[in-house]
């Protein structure tokens, strides 16, 4: 008689047999670069580990919605050209000593013409991102069939972001009921009332780019080492490797695919290289590593909320469009997606971004966090016949359509936030970080620590 194990080794086998191809060889394996782009990925919906249901909770209805979003793709952001692509493109342009031809994974090379040249106009919405914007407005139409109509939408003053605002409006405004595009100002000292306040803050400094440095060097240095194998006479640099994965989404955002985006140029190692990259920069651009993010991002959250708490409101959604910095500050004011939460051996920003390898359980994303189009929403739910919950008013912040858990305010129906735990987590917000002229050091007169603009403006 044959051993146990053989038998069971020899049913297996013949199970296998038996089963589709697919089931006995690796798991169908997807990747897609266009949604591990960091600040340039264009807007996706991303999947968490663990997708909660962005229906409305049973038994609940939306009462009243705040909305908060970047603006719409765009042809290229303007510090990414001149830093990065634009070298890039005239390094590439005065080279002719290499046969792309020859390369089988850059054999699109010899005949690329890229939609961006060296002396293009950057921070355009695309048409795309017009597009795309418009469709953003009709889903949240379809998501709140139960809301008013908005009269406003407000965007700040830059072309990309008041197009936006343009191109939702017209998405969801009607032949009798117009929407106005508010345009508020992107000045330099209005304290917090505006909608890009870390300008108007003389302490905010982007300081991620250079702590981004040492893995951004990391990470490149193999793509290098490969590609200057290939054509060791063009002299890869770490500028061209961003350059070329820039152009990936950049690219994209302008015709809608790019060959910089192909998997047998960068593999899907080298583009979660980058996204860790991009994650170390705006963590401290714009999260957990700022110490000024909580100051600046506070009076947005602020206002909002007491717009939500009131009894009647002018407008039953609020729907405003920024830049990345001030949605993502925003999620640091709620306390979502902290790393350091979860650290567990230690106090500091350092432990959940180590700078010489990658932390692939990292809650702060950038890519699904702020895309183009990437949005914050924050929901007054009015709540009756939920089972296992008392009736009443409860709040609920989603992220690109995902409902997100507050932390310690999770205790409504569908991870909501009750009115009296949301009220007593504003307080402890409050108290943390309310302060913005003090915390930002403005040395400008007519300063201010609270946002207005929605009631009041100009």
């Amino acid at each position: 008689m044959a051993p146990l194990h053989q038998s069971v080794s020899f049913q297996l086998l013949s199970l296998l047999s038996l089963a589709p191809h697919s089931w006995v060889t690796a798991y169908d394996y997807t990747f897609n670069p266009l949604e591990h782009l960091g600040r340039a990925s264009p807007y996706f919906e991303p999947r968490d580990v663990q997708p909660s249901s962005p229906s409305t909770p049973q038994g609940c209805t939306v009462a009243r919605a705040a909305v908060l979003s970047r603006h719409g793709a765009i042809n290229v952001n303007d510090d990414d050209f001149a830093d990065w692509i634009q070298p890039f493109l005239v390094k590439f342009l005065n080279h002719t000593s290499t046969d792309w031809s020859s390369i089988p994974s850059m054999s699109f090379l010899a005949n690329h013409t890229s939609p961006l040249t060296p002396d293009s106009e950057p921070e355009l919405l695309t048409k795309i991102g017009e597009l795309e914007a418009t469709e953003f407005a009709s889903k949240f139409a379809e998501r709140y069939p139960n809301l008013k109509t908005p009269s406003k939408v407000w965007a700040s003053s830059a072309a990309r972001t008041y197009n936006t605002g343009k191109a939702f409006a017209s998405g969801i405004e009607t032949a009798d009921h117009p929407i106005e595009v508010v345009k508020v100002n992107e000045g330099l000292q209005d304290g917090a009332n505006n909608l890009i306040p870390w300008r108007a803050c003389p302490e905010y400094r982007e300081v991620g780019i250079d702590i981004t440095e040492p893995f951004r060097e990391k990470f490149a240095k193999p793509i290098k080492a490969r590609f200057n194998a290939l054509a060791p006479e063009y002299n890869f640099t770490t500028t061209d490797v961003v350059g070329m994965m820039l152009l990936c989404g950049y690219e994209a955002a302008i015709q809608g695919n790019s060959p910089f985006c192909s998997l047998d140029l960068f593999g899907p190692d080298d583009w979660l290289g980058w996204e860790y990259a991009d994650d170390i920069r705006y963590n401290y651009d714009a999260g957990y590593g700022n110490y000024v993010a909580g100051p600046i991002a506070f009076p947005w959250v602020n206002a909002t909320a007491n717009l939500l708490f009131q009894e009647t409101a002018e407008e039953d959604m609020y729907v405003s469009f920024t830049h990345r910095t001030l949605p993502s500050m925003s999620l640091a004011v709620l306390g979502l997606f902290n790393n350091t939460a979860f650290v567990g051996s230690g106090p500091g920003i350092n432990e959940s971004f180590p700078l010489d390898r990658i932390n692939p359980h990292r809650a702060w994303r950038t890519s699904n966090l702020s895309p183009c189009l990437g949005n914050v929403v924050i929901e007054k739910l009015a709540c009756q016949g939920s089972y296992g919950f008392d009736d009443g008013e409860y709040y609920r912040v989603l992220v690109n359509h995902a409902p997100q858990a507050i932390p310690d305010c999770s205790e409504g129906p569908g991870a909501s936030c009750s009115r009296s735990g949301f009220e007593a987590l504003l307080q402890e917000k409050e108290e943390l970080y309310y302060g913005f002229s003090e915390w930002c050091q403005v040395d400008y007169d007519n300063s201010t620590d609270i946002l207005t603009f929605y009631q009041h403006y100009p």
